[in-house]
């Protein structure tokens, strides 16, 4: 209990150094500048002065178009904004971030209340809006969503220097609620409500427009002091309490564990039959050098080198050597392979955290590095009147308040000017100078009169003496009354109102051209165009110094608080906002199965993944109708774009048809496109193949010819061959009767021979 009222005692500490001279001084003109913007121009005191000098109390409103045309130029279209990823991986992931903030958008209204939030910079110097999360939503599952707190309920540290309040020791949402509304927002609490007391009595008012007049409307904000009690839906009083909202951003210490994953029984069995193996391999080395001195040792034994006894004791010695080299290898290589295969991993926990871990033996032997670092967390607290009812803090991921400001003139303080505030002199000056001037044409209307008490009959005349040839009876003997006429106006009372116009849109940046005057826009096209563009500069620069930051800001916010969020599988669906009913649907955090219908991993995971994101400058400002569609008939005129994204940007009804029969006519176009180039192949062909029989007669030709010539040689060769046959044959005849003579004369000579043989051996004989 003492921790609480601790708790609640620091809040209160808190709010009460943030709401301080300055900040109730800046609200109390905030305020004034917002009653101003709609109507409430007169204080009450001044309007009863009015009244009783019989002057008019209506007021000429130059300040609300100024209010509507600067929301018109920051709220004409919805912000975008694009995620880049860090990492070429994280492209395809970051390509869904635009549809997810679509997303968020559409489910928060974000247009009304990011149409809220900039009427609040215009008119209270600041708007705000809170990315958070309904925790109900998307049955538990979540889901995140965009709120508009009202400026004055949020109190900043005054010491913050940070446009969009970064280095802020706390912001804090201060409401005044009647318990039975706080217990139906937070029903996990309605014990803690019902017996929380709150002794905060001070409701301001900085509103003094026509209080107590039943004839216009009061635009404060705050409750006053006698508003101490609330209706409940039964009809009874129902107290009313503070409501407590306070982020804050606190160090906490954290550390960079490098830890080892040992492997598991299975890798380690895997990790002994590889290490086994080298162990035998060095084994089988081992022996075969032990075997190789052994046999060194013994020539030396036998070379009376060595000793015996010598030789036995170096064999055991080696044999020794070997089997603890053998051990040593084995346990080494087994480490080796269990630190190859052990993983190393990075984790960030917090020091509470890492000092229950390292009580452990089995981690803190395996921790390889520990870097302790410091980091911001942002701490939610909320309380009712003097009950704490809880403390949390927002995901990790999450470094930056989700109170996002949409300032409309940063003064380097939490309390910036409205557009509203510098106009508020001018638009007096105004209303004085036509209540005046209209004050005096109706004196000039209806003349006063001075009169001797009992000369007239002072009834008749005030009724009748404005009537047009009314006849007014005076007593005889008497003086006649004496018009009272008005003094002449200066005409310096018009030159006020017409320089007073004029500098209100000096110093709001919004002339009469920009809301369609035509005695003010150029003369030409072209001229009214550059008007419009130079005249819009002052509103580029609020938006692309105030506006555009904080819109970037917000898609920080959504993306981190979606990685925080949407965790499992979602699937969404956006319909684009083009006339044309064009749906886009999403899936993130996909889960991926292995074989056994496990699920092992996530395809398109937010949550993992880093991204850069940029608001897309210029996206909510508003385009020239005229000129853009201009542009795009341009740009279809050189094939950029086709006439679809044209249509898409047109007020033509039943767009949708059109472009289903424009994709009918694509669908025929393609198919009479496909047709002539069929036909124009076919035409090819038919060259092609008319090219081929010419070339072919006049091969054939050429073959004829060759036919010919052939023909011709044929026949002059056999006609040579004839003659080469004849002469061949004589040859060969003359050479076969040559033949026959020479073997003739040998056989002659042989038979000569051998009758001389046979003569001399008859003449031996008869010797």
């Amino acid at each position: 209990m003492a921790k609480t009222n601790k708790k609640v005692d620091q809040i209160r500490q808190l709010y009460h150094l943030a709401d301080n001279t300055t900040r109730r001084q800046w609200q109390k003109i905030n305020q004034k500048g917002y009653e101003f913007a709609h109507d409430e121009q007169l204080a009450a005191d001044d309007k009863e002065s009015l009244e009783e000098q019989g002057m008019p109390t209506f007021t000429i409103n130059r300040i609300l178009p100024v209010v509507e045309m600067l929301n018109f130029y920051a709220t004409a279209k919805n912000p975008r904004w694009q995620a880049i990823g860090v990492e070429g991986s994280d492209t395809n992931v970051a390509s869904v971030f635009s549809d997810l903030t679509d997303y968020v958008w559409h489910n928060s209204k974000g247009s009304t209340l990011y149409t809220n939030a900039i009427n609040d910079a215009v008119t209270k110097g600041v708007g705000y809006l809170l990315v958070t999360i309904d925790k109900d939503a998307d049955n538990g599952l979540g889901e995140v969503v965009i709120q508009q707190p009202e400026p004055f309920d949020l109190y900043v540290d005054p010491k913050s220097r940070d446009m969009l309040f970064s280095d802020a020791a706390y912001i804090m949402i201060r409401k005044v609620l009647p318990k039975n509304h706080l217990m139906k927002i937070f029903p996990e609490y309605k014990r803690k409500i019902s017996q929380s007391n709150s002794d905060e009595q001070s409701y301001h008012n900085y509103s003094t427009r026509s209080v107590g007049s039943s004839d216009q409307k009061l635009f404060a904000f705050n409750d006053s002091q006698d508003e101490d009690y609330a209706i409940k839906p039964s009809g009874e009083l129902d107290q009313l309490i503070e409501f407590f909202e306070v982020y804050e951003k606190v160090k906490m210490s954290y550390i960079s564990l490098f830890y080892r994953i040992p492997p598991n029984p299975e890798q380690l069995k895997e990790l002994k039959k590889q290490c086994d193996v080298m162990v035998a391999e060095m084994q089988a080395e081992a022996e075969v050098e032990l075997m190789e001195q052994q046999r060194q040792m013994e020539e030396a034994v036998q070379a009376g080198e060595m000793l015996p006894e010598r030789y036995e004791l170096e064999m055991q010695k080696a044999q020794e050597m070997m089997q603890q080299q053998l051990a040593a290898f084995q346990q080494e290589c087994m480490s080796k392979l269990q630190a190859e295969a052990s993983k190393i991993e990075n984790k960030i926990v917090t020091e509470k955290e890492f000092k229950i871990l390292m009580k452990d033996p089995q981690i803190a032997k395996n921790v390889v590095d520990q870097v302790q670092f410091y980091s911001s967390r942002i701490k939610q607290t909320c309380i009712a009147g003097d009950k704490l009812l809880y403390e949390s803090y927002l995901p990790d991921n999450i470094k930056e308040y989700p109170v996002v400001p949409f300032h409309f003139k940063w003064t380097g303080t939490p309390y910036p000017i409205s557009a509203v505030s510098p106009l508020i002199g001018k638009q007096q000056e105004i209303n004085k100078a036509h209540q005046i001037m209209v004050h005096n044409a109706s004196l000039g209307s209806s003349l006063r009169w001075m009169y001797e008490e009992g000369s007239i009959d002072a009834e008749l005349w005030e009724k009748y003496s404005s009537s047009p040839g009314a006849l007014l009876p005076i007593r005889p003997g008497v003086e006649r009354p004496t018009p009272v006429i008005p003094a002449p106006l200066a005409s310096a009372f018009f030159q006020i109102v017409q320089e007073g116009k004029s500098d209100m849109e000096y110093l709001a940046g919004i002339y009469s051209s920009m809301m369609g005057d035509s005695s003010q826009a150029g003369e030409t096209y072209r001229g009214m165009l550059a008007l419009d563009e130079y005249g819009t500069r002052r509103i580029k620069q609020w938006m692309s110094t105030s506006i555009e930051p904080a819109l970037r800001q917000l898609g920080n916010l959504v993306l981190q608080f979606s990685q925080a969020t949407y965790t499992a599988y979602k699937r969404f669906r956006l319909i684009q906002p083009s006339g044309i009913n064009e749906q886009t649907e999403q899936e993130i955090n996909i889960p991926i199965y292995n074989d056994m219908g496990e699920a092992i991993g996530k395809s398109m995971d937010v949550e993992a993944l880093k991204y850069d994101v940029r608001v897309v400058q210029g996206s909510t400002l508003p385009v020239n109708r005229w000129a853009y569609l201009e542009e795009l008939k341009q740009l279809m005129q050189l094939g950029v774009v086709d006439d679809i994204a044209v249509l898409a940007e047109t007020d033509i009804k039943n767009k949708e048809n059109i472009v289903k029969r424009k994709s009918l006519y694509a669908q025929l176009q393609g198919q009479i496109q496909q047709l002539s180039e069929a036909n124009k192949d076919q035409e090819g062909t038919i060259e092609t193949l008319e090219r081929q029989l010419v070339q072919a007669g006049i091969k054939q030709k050429v073959m004829q010819a060759d036919v010919e010539i052939n023909k011709k040689k044929e026949e002059v060769k056999s006609q040579m061959g004839k003659q080469y046959i004849e002469t061949e044959g004589k040859q060969k005849l003359l050479r076969n009767v040559m033949a026959n003579n020479v073997e003739s004369q040998q056989q002659k000579a042989a038979n000569m021979l051998q009758s001389a043989k046979n003569s001399l051996d008859s003449k031996d004989s008869n010797a």
